[in-house]
């Protein structure tokens, strides 16, 4: 039996965010404020979709974007973390559920060569026009309503599992590694045997810290971390024990 690790991508598996990265790529390396402006709350992919629209209007090119994605530097001891898990992928199956798109997360998987530590990657699924033109549809619909109308990874989480199950996989623990303030709803899925690792300072780190002052019960354990080297620390401890 496995241990199943889920990942982020923005911020978790790369050191920044990579919608808000390629905004280098336009003209003086910023959005005009009227686009920027136009973002509503849960409506990122929308938005998304807009400043992709800008982009080809400005004549920016799929090779351009990337070239830009593919530089976005890896969390301080990612690149370690992966290749330790490709070393031992009998111990562990590894998927991402991101925000990101499809295209991304392709791009950077690909030039650094860790597509193969990925049994699935979940996120919003895009490809180019005959324009040019990035477009991103929302990774599914759901009905929770603590997260963003195009993506719940709690959803997700839950439905892959299941799907596991029906095939006769059935995971000793999970452990998800996150950052964000959409890594807050799958965590509450998981279990007393899981482990949850929010990056040390960031949103999830944080909100997790003032769920357990208000005393919110969590079942999963949670193990701060800031390198990718913690991580496979973490993990040698769990697949001894």
């Amino acid at each position: 039996m496995k241990v199943l690790l889920v990942f982020d991508f923005d911020n978790t598996i790369i050191d920044d965010n990579s919608d808000t990265w390629i905004v280098q790529c336009a003209p003086d390396k910023k959005l005009p404020i009227e686009l920027q402006d136009s973002y509503q709350k849960g409506l990122w992919t929308e938005f998304m979709g807009r400043v992709f629209k800008y982009l080809r209007d400005e004549g920016v090119k799929e090779d351009e974007l990337k070239r830009a994605v593919t530089s976005l530097p890896f969390t301080s001891g990612m690149v370690e973390l992966l290749s330790f898990l490709r070393m031992n992928k009998d111990r562990f199956d590894c998927i991402i559920i991101s925000d990101s798109n499809s295209v991304f997360i392709d791009w950077v998987l690909e030039a650094a060569a860790f597509h193969d530590v990925f049994d699935n990657v979940f996120t919003n699924p895009a490809s180019f026009d005959s324009s040019g033109r990035l477009m991103v549809k929302n990774c599914h619909a759901h009905s929770c309503t603590r997260c963003p109308k195009n993506l719940c990874k709690n959803t997700v989480l839950g439905e892959f599992v299941a799907k596991q199950l029906q095939k006769g996989v059935r995971y000793t623990r999970i452990v998800y590694v996150g950052d964000g303030g959409n890594d807050v709803c799958p965590v509450t899925f998981l279990k007393k045997n899981d482990v949850a690792m929010p990056r040390k300072g960031y949103t999830l780190h944080r909100t997790l810290a003032k769920m357990s002052q208000n005393l919110e019960p969590m079942e999963s354990s949670i193990v701060v971390w800031s390198s990718g080297v913690e991580i496979i620390s973490h993990l040698q401890f769990l697949i001894k024990m």
